[in-house]
């Protein structure tokens, strides 16, 4: 029986297993195919209050496989998944994904994507992202962690009383890609976390907050210690929060609501919502979407990044590219399918974006947060989002917020119960500056984003 902290397969199986994929779709009467095999396994443990909540080790193993029957533009697509990857599970899974196929409609830009666009062995060999660095992290260990990391949020303050719980997590994983095109390439990879939410209390009046990070180098993840004591200083500062009457203010948000912003600017500019006709953005490219001084880039290649990736889902080559210039839309977020419905080429965001980096401009350099709380002056910090309220098609933008009210640069006093609303149109060309207090979660790396002039709901 393997160990619980190696791979099952070595990745050269995964490639055969990949190869016979490849091999039943052309019996089958496939006239393309594609298909990922992959497997993971990892640890995930949660302490609350120092007892241990839940222990959770994962062992995941997967084949998806997509054929083509028809040559475009009168092809049909099919998919099937199957955790089994014996050779009679893979025929039948194959199978399923061409008998799906057969009975689909046609669609004219459906198949597998262009082989130009397909990245090369050669520039593979050259790319060193350095993604997989493994954690021989045991139970016990794991358990001891979380507790250091809670344990220092409650050594703050009688007032921080509860805890919703501390976890750590250690994921690994390594997968093959494969087309009947040729293309055959893979890579491990690791995601390590630590995450702690607590709950101060005042008499009856009660707070929560947060914090988390995660790195692909078990040793870049925040020391616990650390990590539990800002998230308990964050839980207290809330303490004694305020509703405010409804104004209109400038408003800063904190660099992870920040990163939320960038997000609704990605789901905008992206194929599926761009080819229906369901975003704002639709016919933006090289026009002035943000403010001059917002720019924004993508880095795929980026050594040991969370979302490095040499090539995206389908294969195509990742380029480091400019996305924003000068508060100019460079570029969409595109994959095969949705390039071919708009008439352009993939962007090599099958999947998702690389490393999206917001670059910091109009603050003093060096000045981090506090540089921009004396930006905004008086106004609002929002440190929390809550609920969904982003209407893509219209840019409508109204989201339940809490943070703190800033008066001459300085935090005055927390608020809650407040709603913040605009347009994400005028909220991108209203962005005044963007901080050097950058935070990475996921495929963002983003500071603070003050915008000018938003409508703040309280009482």
């Amino acid at each position: 029986m393997p160990k619980p902290h190696r791979f099952t397969y070595a990745s050269a199986q995964l490639e055969e297993f990949a190869r016979a994929v490849l091999a039943e779709a052309a019996r089958a009467g496939a006239t393309a195919c594609e298909c990922e095999v992959s497997e993971g396994y990892g640890l995930s443990v949660t302490v609350r209050k120092d007892e241990p909540e839940t222990i959770e080790h994962n062992r995941d193993k997967g084949i998806g496989v997509t054929v083509y029957v028809g040559e475009r533009p009168q092809a049909r697509r099919g998919h099937a998944s199957s955790s089994d990857f014996s050779p009679a599970a893979i025929a039948s899974t194959v199978r399923a994904a061409a008998a799906i196929a057969r009975q689909t409609a046609v669609d004219d830009c459906a198949g597998p994507p262009e082989p130009a666009e397909l990245a090369r062995a050669e520039e593979l060999r050259r790319i060193r992202l350095d993604l997989f660095h493994p954690w021989d992290l045991g139970t016990e260990e794991a358990i001891r962690l979380a507790r250091r990391a809670e344990r220092a949020a409650f050594a703050l303050s009688p007032r921080i009383a509860n805890s919703e719980g501390a976890t750590v997590s250690a994921q690994h994983s390594q997968f093959v890609l494969a087309n009947s095109l040729g293309f055959l390439h893979g890579f491990p990879a690791s995601r390590h976390s630590l995450s702690l939410s607590v709950i101060a209390k005042d008499r009856d009046l009660m707070q929560r907050d947060d914090w988390y990070s995660s790195a692909r180098v078990p040793a870049k993840v925040a020391r616990p210690e650390a990590l539990g004591e800002y998230a308990g200083r964050r839980a207290l500062a809330r303490l004694g929060a305020r509703k405010i009457a409804t104004r209109q203010a400038p408003v800063l948000f904190e660099a992870p609501a920040a990163i939320g912003l960038i997000g609704s600017f990605v789901s905008a500019a992206s194929g599926g919502n761009l080819y229906r006709k369901s975003s704002f953005l639709v016919d933006a490219l090289g026009k002035t979407v943000f403010a001059p001084g917002v720019r924004i880039d993508e880095r795929p290649h980026e050594p040991r990044a969370l979302a490095s990736s040499p090539f995206d889902d389908e294969g195509v080559a990742t380029r480091e590219r400019a996305v924003v210039r000068k508060g100019v839309l460079q570029g969409y977020f595109l994959g095969s399918y949705s390039a071919r419905k708009l008439g352009l080429k993939s962007t090599g965001s099958a999947g998702g974006n690389h490393n999206l980096v917001v670059a910091p401009f109009g603050a003093p350099a060096g000045s981090g947060l506090s540089g921009m709380l004396k930006l905004l002056g008086r106004g609002l910090f929002v440190t929390e989002m809550l609920g969904q309220g982003v209407n893509l098609l219209t840019g409508d933008y109204s989201r339940g917020a809490a943070g703190y009210w800033v008066e001459n640069g300085e935090i005055a006093y927390p608020v809650e119960e407040i709603t913040v609303a605009g347009n994400l149109r005028d909220m991108f060309r209203g962005i005044a500056a963007v901080g050097g207090d950058q935070v990475v979660r996921g495929a963002y790396r983003c500071g603070s984003i003050l915008v000018e002039n938003m409508t703040i709901a309280g009482h």
